[in-house]
């Protein structure tokens, strides 16, 4: 069984090498739907798959940073970014650039963390994050399955490479959320990791990420060479 819970933010962004000039060299804005689809075989004590309650808490946390907030891409044109962080409060720094399909799979990671480090105590079942879709605008969307979150061909999103502003961060009724959390994957990654059954080591990884995220980089500069 799926259900869903729907939020909204407000976000400004650029979103670089796009086809529409508009999107790709002027900071505008969307009034963005985030909706959580949540699966589970099996119903708690309350007949639910999962209390819409719960999600009030940190998952509505982490989503509302995004909100009045401008999305940059570490990527981008330093000078930008210096500019964009000095004459705004609010901003999220994150790895890949702020598309739609890309905030889908961000928020994915983002959600997908904190269930993962939820106590289930009232007979949860299996729970899982089974998608997210994010609406830009009224008939465009993009959604995220869990193969899409952790597609490397699509831009590595490592925890660690994103980052809010002080001032988002002091808002938060727990200031340590987000390193919290990040320090959770780490650990629950090393305990899910057999070395006798690695068969692609660190720095061989490390090298293919870095690779696929450097032809994004490069893919957009050329593109903005041509302009």
């Amino acid at each position: 069984m799926l259900i869903r819970k729907l939020f909204r933010f407000e976000n400004t962004h650029i979103v670089r090498g796009c086809s529409t000039r508009r999107c790709s060299h002027s900071i505008h804005g969307h009034s963005y739907k985030v909706e959580l689809l949540l699966e589970a075989h099996a119903l708690d004590y309350g007949q639910m798959v999962y209390d819409f309650g719960l999600l009030k808490g940190e998952v509505h946390t982490l989503i509302d940073a995004f909100d009045h907030a401008v999305a940059l891409w570490s990527g981008d044109d330093p000078t930008y970014l210096e500019a964009m962080r000095r004459h705004s409060e609010r901003w999220v720094l994150i790895p890949v650039s702020p598309s739609a399909e890309q905030f889908s799979r961000l928020f994915f990671r983002l959600v997908d963390t904190a269930l993962s480090q939820t106590d289930m105590n009232n007979g949860e079942s299996d729970v899982r994050l089974h998608s997210v879709i994010v609406h830009e605008t009224e008939t465009g969307y993009a959604q995220c399955f869990r193969e899409d979150a952790d597609n490397p061909r699509m831009g590595y999103i490592d925890l660690n490479a994103i980052e809010f502003a002080p001032t988002i961060v002091r808002e938060w009724c727990d200031s340590g959320l987000f390193e919290r959390l990040k320090q959770g994957a780490h650990r629950a990654l090393d305990r899910s990791v057999d070395p006798a059954k690695v068969s692609i080591n660190a720095s061989e990884f490390s090298e293919d990420v870095a690779h696929t995220n450097n032809e994004l980089v490069r893919d957009y500069k050329a593109i903005q060479n041509e302009f």
